[in-house]
């Protein structure tokens, strides 16, 4: 038996008819670009997310930099936020012409640690940019307690958290702006690439739109250099069919993320990610191999060795390495995020993060691993991924 780390199969043959209908309408409307199908997404979304605004981009990573833009930030400014996290994070405050200032994260969520957010502030920050990982969402009153206290902005990354909360109230609703992502493998995924922004604001709303649209208030009147990003409407009409399915499959994520906690809970070395607070959304069920699995010896001894880890100056990753490679020759595709950190990253360079300059993250990015958790994933199939983890992973976990 095969098992992807994520499929689409099932889920379109399942909304296949109307996806079907969904999109020829678009086609043979005309109308490619907003209009009707793309104002009922965004109305849609809105009301999902509980934000007064939703506005359509052309991905999550355009959502970040129009979010930015929106807020006024730029050249001089710095936005902290954490390096586990994908490139886009980062990318987005160096394309508006900010310094990303990167702190490290927690250990037991893979979150950023909040606790060393204020030694990082200084009179050049401007604003905080959390990222909900994996779809565990971060402490959002803490988070907006110390945006108070220091008269900061805050942009929500939820690229991989559609569909989640905290305390009871969804992502992207607490901050200044949410930015989301529509990636095929996302919670709401599209057919291609989409993004959105959420914000209270009515005047953030004007300026997202606008700069969306090459900074045009109306036709051929520009007062901002903008960007062409628009959420086409083709892409909204796949996610007005999907939209209502989102409850029902973050639910089921959350079942499958159960599942792999008590059947692999307590297993020798192999750590699993917390459940945290409710709320997550299980866009990934991550674990962690801190240690060789099958020895209690050096994992030089059992492990191929890493290729790139002493490369980027991280810690080696051979253990985790290695049960990648086991469960793939058993039909067991898994995935790795990330094995190299932003702050370590080449673009990155000149900022001067060096070899151990925040350890949990470089140690994470060594150990973490991500099986396979989607909506549809049969009860077969993940019996198969546990009876393969299980039988992989034997010996005591090393203190």
């Amino acid at each position: 038996m095969q098992v992807p780390p994520f499929d689409l199969t099932e889920q379109l043959q399942q909304l296949g008819d109307d996806l079907d209908t969904a999109v020829l309408q678009v086609l043979r409307s005309g109308q490619y670009i907003g209009g009707a199908t793309t104002h009922t997404f965004e109305t849609s979304f809105a009301a999902a997310t509980g934000s007064a605004h939703a506005i359509g981009c052309n991905s999550g990573t355009d959502a970040l930099v129009l979010a930015l833009r929106g807020l006024g930030i730029g050249p001089g400014d710095e936005v902290i936020t954490c390096s586990f996290s994908f490139f886009a994070t980062a990318e987005a405050i160096s394309a508006v012409g900010a310094t990303p200032v990167f702190v490290d994260v927690e250990e037991s969520s893979y979150l950023i640690d909040l606790d060393q957010v204020e030694a990082a502030i200084t009179p050049a920050t401007k604003a905080l940019l959390p990222v909900h990982l994996f779809g565990r969402p971060v402490d959002m009153e803490q988070v907006m307690a110390i945006a108070a206290a220091h008269g900061l902005q805050v942009i929500e990354d939820c690229a991989q958290a559609t569909g989640a909360s905290w305390a009871g109230r969804p992502v992207g609703s607490w901050g200044d702006a949410g930015c989301f992502s529509f990636f095929p493998t996302k919670n709401l995924g599209a057919a291609g690439d989409g993004g959105a922004v959420t914000c209270r604001d009515d005047a953030l709303a004007q300026r997202v739109r606008e700069l969306a649209v090459h900074g045009m208030p109306r036709r051929y009147l520009h007062t901002n250099l903008g960007y062409n990003s628009r959420l086409d409407a083709l892409q909204a009409a796949v996610l007005n069919v999907k939209l209502p399915h989102l409850e029902s499959w973050v639910q089921r994520r959350g079942a499958l993320a159960q599942t792999y906690r008590q059947q692999l809970g307590g297993l020798p070395n192999l750590r699993l990610p917390e459940a945290g607070p409710a709320g997550h959304s299980w866009n990934q069920f991550v674990v962690r191999v801190p240690n060789c699995p099958v020895s209690q010896t050096s994992c030089a001894d059992q492990c191929s060795p890493a290729a790139n880890s002493a490369d980027f100056g991280l810690p080696e990753s051979c253990c985790r390495d290695w049960l990648k490679q086991e469960l793939q020759a058993s039909g067991v595709s898994t995935i790795i995020y990330y094995p190299i950190p932003i702050h370590r990253q080449p673009a990155y360079a000149e900022l001067g993060y060096g070899p151990g300059s925040l350890p949990i993250t470089e140690r994470l990015t060594a150990e973490v691993l991500s099986l396979p958790i989607f909506p549809e994933l049969r009860p077969a199939q993940q019996q198969r991924v546990v009876e393969v983890v299980q039988a992989l992973v034997k010996q005591p976990l090393a203190a």
